[in-house]
């Protein structure tokens, strides 16, 4: 085999390839030897079959296929002598071959870049510390609390006020004409809800049991009903029984019901609960933190393909946002030219980044653990109560179900690495200050 480079750009290469026609030659005898053992041709016992019958048959087959097989055998072996790693699938383009004659093709492909040793010490990082306050864990129980609220019978007679719950029976029409689906009874309505059509409610707050009112409202343009969109309508409304919310006891009775022991369990949970809140919020601040830093320390070449292949996914969605008119509104005045020069910036630096972390993680000897993997299924799992066994089988059949598991967890363990070597000082902040930073970004 003879190699001659013929480029060298940047991270571009192209080589030269001439294989002999001895070799090819010889491969093919060999195949065409060891595919006379298993034919069964009539006349001729196994392997006995004469090598001329053989290559009249099989000869056109078994070339094609020692072709593609010099071809893969002499590239890798031309790429491995150079210790060149390829970025992407090398380009090949045969360029001469006859039966009988040398075969020579171009090979063109883009290598990774050569990753300079980062000093992880060197990289500064604030890392928020939020403490939850006594309040938060209290508004939280509130929540708790007014979910589990109860309607309760109101004895007194009062006026309905925003906030209480009516009995009603209805009956609409329109022009005088009762309409499919305008009626009802023993319907418990909330004043402020917002649940029926615009103006309904806010007619009867001040209504009492025994009232019956002539609610006029108009029904809206969108409305999913073709008929009555944009018309009037007039509802007979007879208010049956009054209701107001009724919160239940903050007790331990109370959280012995959400099956905690008690109120203090329940609030030792609900502050676990907003611990682990901040916490997933101080990861990705202090990862998106961390990939700016790295970014900024990242020199290197990335080669245009990876690049070009970024850039289409993300043009991709971009288009897609584009015909559903959820465009983000900072590039909604932008022309196309300007968002593919920013979004092709875009791509170049994820690219470098993910060549970045790859490196980091292949010279620290970072891996996906086989516990990793299952307690990350696990996770997927419990996103589907009761379809458990389901979802296990998918990732247990799926290769590329669990390789997209695999990744991002490599990318965290990468994290978790030039987290654990970085300079990282915590800094107390509240909540709001973390969020308004958040917001910022």
């Amino acid at each position: 085999m003879q190699v001659t480079e013929t480029a060298a750009e940047g991270l571009k290469r192209e080589f030269k390839i001439v294989v002999p026609a001895a070799d090819i030659q010889a491969k093919a005898e060999s195949r065409l030897q060891a595919l006379s053992q298993q034919v069964r041709i009539p006349g001729f016992r196994p392997g006995k079959v004469p090598m001329p019958l053989m290559k009249q048959r099989y000869g056109a087959s078994v070339l094609g296929e020692v072709l593609e097989l010099a071809v893969q055998e002499s590239a890798d072996a031309a790429m491995a002598e150079r210790s060149l790693k390829p970025a992407l699938q090398p380009k090949i383009e045969v360029t001469s071959f006859d039966e009988g004659k040398d075969l020579e093709y171009t090979l063109s492909v883009e290598i990774l870049p050569e990753i300079a040793e980062l000093d992880l010490t060197t990289v500064k990082l604030n890392k928020p510390k939020v403490v939850v306050a006594d309040s938060e864990v209290e508004e939280a129980l509130g929540r708790v609390a007014e979910s589990r609220k109860v309607n309760v019978v109101v004895e007194d007679v009062r006026d309905a006020v925003k906030g209480d719950v009516l009995e009603i029976d209805f009956v609409g029409s329109v022009d005088g004409v009762e309409f499919p689906g305008g009626k009802g009874e023993g319907y418990d309505l909330e004043l402020g809800s917002g649940t029926f059509i615009p103006g309904f409610e806010d007619q009867l707050i001040g209504a009492k049991v025994g009232d019956v009112a002539n609610v006029s409202v108009t029904f809206p343009e969108e409305y999913h009903s073709k008929d009555l969109a944009g018309k009037a309508a007039v509802f007979v409304v007879t208010v049956k029984a009054l209701k107001a919310a009724s919160l239940p006891a903050l007790d331990d009775e109370f959280a012995k019901g959400l099956g905690l022991e008690d109120l203090d369990g329940l609030r030792n949970a609900i502050k676990g609960q907003i611990e682990n809140e901040y916490s997933s919020m101080v990861r990705n601040r202090v990862k998106r933190d961390l990939l700016d830093a790295l970014a900024e320390k990242a020199d290197f070449p990335v080669p245009a393909g990876m690049v070009g292949l970024e850039f289409d996914a993300i043009w991709k969605q971009i288009e897609d946002a584009k015909k559903n008119d959820s465009l983000d509104e900072e590039d909604k005045g932008k022309s196309d030219d300007e968002l593919k020069a920013e979004y092709t910036t875009l791509a170049e630096r994820r690219v470098r980044l993910g060549l970045l972390l790859a490196d980091l993680g292949q010279k620290n000897s970072v891996q996906v653990t086989q516990e990793d993997i299952n307690r990350a299924v696990m996770q997927e799992a419990m996103r589907f109560p009761g379809q458990e066994q389901a979802v296990f089988q998918y990732f247990q059949n799926n290769r590329q179900a669990l390789d997209s598991l695999r990744a991002p967890l490599y990318e965290d363990k990468v994290i978790d690495f030039i987290l654990g070597a970085a300079d990282v000082t915590e800094v107390e902040m509240t909540a709001e200050e973390l969020a308004k930073q958040d917001d910022a970004a």
